[in-house]
């Protein structure tokens, strides 16, 4: 069993909030764990806008779940209704994140209230508040997540995952369910990298120089020109998965035309994701693939020649046809490629002590 960062952060601050409310004497602790759990967040950042927003939405589960207390007592048709109506200022207020524990502060006020509710109301909403700071403390403090090198290793696998795929199609050895449901998968990985790269993005730096914003703003450009990149990759497999059987009824010299047009660009894929992390100099992979550089001219012309040797023949005219959108997806996927060997080469050109990527020994999530 693996225990990532956020697990680990998850523990210590149920333990850090538990312990200080039993030194506080504070009744029914557990509620500040309880708290500790919601509030945890993957990023500093994200803890800061959290703690801000799960103040609001507690101030106004304790305001609502008092007043109605007072007003209507504390059976439990009163507490369902006064969560309906704290679930519905969150929304309006965009603070849905914070419902969860805003409905416990909520139950935690009204279940069972003391001889003072006033007093009892606000012992266990300063519970609640003790496990949202406890998590603010321990995210801030504890095992801050390494986002260049989680994003870098994550577009590293899933790039190569397609790669891979893209190979075995243009083969014809791929399994086509197997492949149908790789795909979906390469598809959710690819979200959840989009998710993650706005965690990056959402990050802050504590100590600010106009030389690191200067420098999180490019390799923002060259993360998002990563991700831009193999999600094309993703859509070139997905058309020739599609494409699959039409393919398979095209002339063998254009197929393999096509096999070695693909194979140099995912070459490329690959080089340039050895570059991006400086294990090959800067200007080798436009070297070792000078002579078998992408003509897009010329990739385009191959088609057109021998689409029109069946110009005469309706039934495998209509099969070309269907590899139009093919042809676009490769070369969109080539400019998207070139963009992102350009963007590496001059982020490595210039300003070399400034650009310098924090990407270490792979750690678990």
């Amino acid at each position: 069993m693996k225990l990532g960062a956020r697990i680990v952060k998850t523990g210590i601050a149920i333990t850090l909030a538990l312990f200080v409310a039993q030194w506080l004497n504070v009744p029914t602790p557990f509620f500040a764990g309880i708290a500790a759990i919601f509030a945890i967040q993957p990023s500093i950042y994200k803890s800061y806008q959290s703690i801000i927003e799960h103040i609001q939405a507690n101030l106004i589960g304790a305001f609502l779940a008092i007043i109605f207390g007072l007003i209507f007592g504390h059976d439990p048709f009163i507490i369902g209704l006064t969560a309906i109506f704290v679930i519905g200022i969150n929304l309006k207020l965009k603070i849905e994140n914070t419902i969860p524990l805003a409905l416990v502060t909520v139950i935690a006020i009204m279940e069972s209230p003391g001889e003072n509710f006033l007093e009892f109301s606000l012992i266990r909403f300063s519970t609640v508040m003790i496990g949202i700071l406890c998590a603010f403390l321990v995210n801030l403090i504890f095992l801050p997540p390494k986002y260049e090198t989680r994003l870098y290793y994550k577009v590293k696998e899933t790039t190569e995952d397609i790669l891979k795929w893209i190979r075995i199609s243009m083969r014809h050895a791929s399994e086509h369910n197997l492949l149908k449901t790789d795909i979906e998968m390469l598809r959710q990985r690819l979200v959840k990298l989009e998710q993650l790269f706005l965690l990056y993005k959402e990050e802050r730096t504590y100590f600010p120089t106009s030389k690191s914003a200067s420098s999180k703003a490019r390799k923002l450009v060259i993360f998002r020109q990563l991700i831009l990149t193999s999600n094309r990759a993703l859509h070139t497999l997905k058309m020739l998965h599609r494409l699959e059987n039409e393919l398979h009824h095209m002339p063998s010299e254009y197929q393999h035309y096509l096999k070695a047009e693909l194979d140099h660009l995912v070459n490329l894929h690959e080089q340039i994701l050895l570059k991006f992390v400086g294990k090959i100099k800067l200007h080798n992979t436009s070297e070792m693939y000078e002579e078998e550089i992408f003509n897009k001219q010329q990739f385009i012309d191959e088609f057109m020649l021998h689409k029109e040797e069946y110009q005469g023949c309706e039934e495998k005219c209509d099969v070309w046809y269907h590899l139009f959108p093919l042809v676009s997806k490769i070369i969109d996927y080539n400019d998207q490629l070139l963009h992102l060997n350009k963007l590496i080469d001059s982020f490595q050109n210039y300003h070399k002590s400034e650009n310098e990527f924090e990407i270490g020994q792979r750690e678990e999530e």
